[in-house]
Order: structure tokens, then sequence, then C-alpha cells
């Protein structure tokens, strides 16, 4: 573990926190023992605070949905994905054999869900000074790269109401899965409830970007 800390420069009080982080759901199911979920979603929220303090600060001409573009290339799967792997994260999680065998530890959505954990751990454990600190380490300039995800979410909005509709909204019709491997399925829907397009992910809001990326797609714009 003194490994990984340096890797991500910080040192726990309390190493159980960054234990916990690491532990993957398939791993914990076998050994009735609490995984990493709740600590990736507050990792989550953390994650958009420390972003949105940065953004707000040194973009002050930018509006309100010009940030959230920003911010959503940011905080995706990839980026955290890709800043997981710069420290090395793969090779301390906890899996089972089967998420070991099948390739979990280069897995992205393992790995941004287990760098949004470690976050939430640094929170817990330094406060968020440290938080923002590693923040800052995962994503240096903040600047998205050429790669990102967009936030299709955001995209679809501006599409309908620069029809005259309004906002579109979300629904998860379904979730398939084992506890440590869910399958969210999500809609997208017009104000008038005509469906607009469907979407899968490993989380909610993950599902939600898939179904607005496939109703930008419907409506010939590109997500």
């Amino acid at each position: 573990m003194n490994e990984l800390e340096r890797a991500i420069g910080y040192a726990f009080a309390d190493a159980s926190l960054l234990d916990l982080a690491l532990t993957h759901p398939s791993y914990a199911l076998s050994r009735r023992s609490p995984d990493n979920q709740r600590l990736e979603f507050l990792g989550d929220a953390v994650l958009e605070l420390c972003v949105s303090r940065v953004l707000y600060r040194r973009f002050p001409s930018l509006r309100e949905g010009q940030l959230t573009r920003r911010r959503a290339a940011l905080v995706c799967e990839g980026s955290l994905a890709r800043a997981a792997r710069r420290f090395g994260l793969g090779a301390y999680l906890k899996l089972d054999r089967g998420e070991e065998i099948v390739g979990g530890r280069e897995n992205p959505s393992i790995l941004a869900d287990a760098m949004e954990a470690v976050l939430a751990a640094v929170y817990l454990d330094g406060g968020m000074d440290a938080a923002q600190g590693l923040v800052d380490r995962m994503l240096g300039d903040y600047e998205p790269g050429e790669q990102v995800e967009r936030d299709a979410k955001s995209r679809l909005q501006e599409v309908l109401q620069g029809l005259g509709e309004d906002a579109p909204t979300y629904e998860i019709v379904a979730q398939d899965g084992p506890p440590h491997a869910r399958v969210f399925t999500a809609v997208a829907l017009r104000a008038d409830g005509t469906r607009l397009g469907s979407g899968q992910g490993a989380r909610k809001q993950r599902a939600e970007e898939a179904a607005a990326a496939m109703a930008l797609r419907a409506l010939g714009e590109e997500a």
C-alpha cells in the first residue's frame, strides 16, 4: 500500500479506508464483506465538486452549459480510467478469480469506479483539501483530451430546446446482472413521453448518457 500511496501522493492515517476503496464487489460478495460501492458513490460527488471549483475559478467567461460540458468530459469513465492507469491502480485491486480471468484489472469501468472510491477514501481521511490535491494530480491541467466522452445529456437538452421543446427526461427501465456487475437500461423521453433512445451502462448515469447519445443519433446530431 505504501507504493500506491506514493503514486497517488497521499499517505493515509486510516489505511483501512484505502483497502476498502480497492475492494471490488466481486471479491466482497464471496466473503460477505463490505465493498467499495458506497465510497464510489461519495467519490462521484466529491469529484464533481472539486472539478466544479477549479473550472469556476479558471474559466470566468464560460457560461453554465459550457462549464457543464467541460466538467462532464473531465469526470467521464475514460478520464477516470486513464488516471487510474497512471497511478497503477489496477495492480492493487481486490478482485475475485472470475474478474481476474476476464481482465478486470484493465476494465475501464472497474478502474473508474475504483478511482472514485479512492478519492472518497482520501476525502474521509484527510478532508476536502487532500481530495482536491488528488483531483489536481488526476486531471493535470484540467484540459479534456481529444478522445474524451462528450456530455450527451447536455447536448440533447440543447438540441431539443433549440427545436422549441422542453428538456428530456430519463427513466431506468431495467437492471440486470448480479449485484457486483449490474447493467442498467435507461430511456430518454420527450416531454410528451415519446421515447427518443435507450442505452445501457454499469451505472444509472452512464446508462442515461448512452440513451442520450442514441437519441442524438436518431435526431441526426453528433453525440
